[in-house]
C-alpha cells in the first residue's frame, strides 16, 4: 500500500516501512539486494524498510533476481516499475549516463530516487534531475556511500579535535584493474576511472579537507593517461584551496593500489585503510610512531547507511540527504567536469 498520495505528500509512519525498488540488476543492484534483506531483519532497520521490487529491461532477469533475494514484485521495464503505486523509493544501480533520464523518469511518476555515484555523466545533468526534485517534491539522493558512512564523523572528530595539528595537506587514491568490463571503457557510458573511482578519492579530500571544513578550492592541476577507447585509464589532480592546503586525488582502472587515504598536520598525520570503505584509522606523531588505532563500527554491508538515511529523510517529508546535500553533488560534479575539460575529454552525448 503506498504512502505517496499524488506529486508529494506526507509519508505516513502508521507501522509502515519504506518500499525499496532497485532500477537495474547488474552486480552493485546485487549488492543492494543483499544489504536491504539484511536491514530486513537487522532489528535496527526492519522497521524502517522492506526490499520490495526490482526492474530490469528483461523481465526473466527481473524475476530471477527477486526469486534470488525473496522481493515481491519483478518488472520487465522501468516504467513498469514506476507504475508500481506501492513503491516509495526506488535506488537507481545503471551506469552513470542514465542516471539523469531515470531519475527524471521515477521523480515524475512520484517516486523518491537514491542514485548510486556519480550522481550523473556532468553537472549540467545533475542540476536538470535536481530542478525536477524541487518541481516535484521528491527526496533525490546521490548514493556515494562513504559520505554517510560513520568513519566520516570519526575523521572530522579526530582532525577537530588538533591531535595532528595544523592541517596541511591530504593524499588519497582509489585503483582497480576493472578496465575489462565494457562499461568502464565505453565513453557512450560516461566510463573512464574518474566517475567511477575517481569520484571515491575527490570526496574524501572534500569531506577531510575541503568543504566539509569551509575551505574552497583557489586553483588546480591535473593530467590523465587516455585509454585507447578514448577515456581516462588514469589520473592524478592536484587541488590548492584558499588557504594553501593542498591536496592530492589518484585514480586508475588499470592498477591496483592501497586505497590510502592521508591527511599531514604539523604535530602528525592520519591513515585511513581504504578510502572506499573506511576498515580503519591509525593517527601517528610527528615521530611516525603509531598514537592510536581507530576501529570503525560492524557494518551489514556498508551500504545501509545511506538507505537508512534516505528512508528516514522521506519519512520526514525531506527532499535531500544532510549527508549528501544536492549543493555538495553538484559541486562534484562541476570538478569533475572542470577535471574532464582540462584534459579534453568529452562523451559523445555531450556533444
Amino acid at each position: 500500500m503506498s504512502r505517496l498520495n499524488g506529486t508529494r505528500a506526507a509519508f505516513d509512519t502508521n507501522d509502515e516501512k519504506v518500499n525499496v525498488a532497485i532500477l537495474g540488476a547488474g552486480r552493485i543492484a546485487h549488492t543492494m539486494a543483499d544489504t536491504l534483506v539484511k536491514m530486513a531483519a537487522d532489528p535496527r532497520y526492519a522497521d524502517l524498510i522492506h526490499p520490495y521490487a526490482v526492474a530490469a529491461r528483461d523481465l526473466g532477469r527481473a524475476r530471477a533476481f527477486a526469486d534470488q533475494w525473496g522481493f515481491d514484485q519483478a518488472y520487465g521495464s522501468y516504467e513498469d516499475l514506476v507504475a508500481d503505486p506501492a513503491v516509495d523509493l526506488v535506488y537507481i544501480a545503471t551506469p552513470h549516463s542514465l542516471h539523469a533520464e531515470q531519475a527524471i523518469l521515477c521523480m515524475k511518476a512520484g517516486k523518491n530516487v537514491l542514485v548510486e555515484k556519480s550522481f550523473t555523466a556532468n553537472a549540467d545533468q545533475a542540476r536538470e534531475t535536481l530542478d525536477v526534485a524541487r518541481e516535484t517534491g521528491m527526496l533525490c539522493a546521490e548514493a556515494i556511500w562513504t559520505r554517510y558512512m560513520p568513519s566520516r564523523r570519526i575523521i572530522n572528530e579526530i582532525l577537530g579535535s588538533g591531535e595532528i595539528g595544523e592541517v596541511k595537506s591530504v593524499s588519497a587514491n582509489l585503483c582497480y584493474p576493472v578496465s575489462d568490463k565494457a562499461r568502464m571503457t565505453d565513453p557512450n557510458t560516461a566510463g573512464g576511472a574518474l566517475l567511477d573511482v575517481g569520484v571515491y578519492p575527490l570526496n574524501f579530500i572534500d569531506m577531510a579537507v575541503g568543504a566539509d571544513h569551509g575551505r574552497a578550492i583557489d586553483h588546480m592541476d591535473t593530467s590523465m593517461v587516455a585509454h585507447e577507447s578514448g577515456v581516462d585509464a588514469q589520473n592524478s589532480t592536484t587541488l590548492v584551496y584558499d588557504d594553501g592546503v593542498m591536496a592530492v586525488s589518484a585514480s586508475s582502472m588499470v592498477v591496483a593500489s592501497d586505497r590510502g587515504g592521508y591527511v599531514w598536520g604539523t604535530e602528525g598525520y592520519l591513515v585511513v585503510h581504504n578510502i572506499n570503505n573506511p576498515e580503519g584509522i591509525d593517527v601517528y606523531g610527528a615521530d611516525h610512531r603509531l598514537a592510536r588505532h581507530v576501529d570503525v563500527p560492524e557494518q551489514l554491508t556498508g551500504y545501509e547507511y545511506e538507505v537508512a538515511d534516505a528512508a528516514n529523510a522521506l519519512i520526514d517529508g525531506k527532499t535531500e540527504c544532510e549527508a549528501m546535500p544536492h549543493k555538495d553533488t553538484v559541486r562534484i560534479m562541476e570538478l569533475m567536469d572542470s577535471i574532464r575539460m582540462r584534459w579534453g575529454l568529452r562523451f559523445p552525448f555531450e556533444d
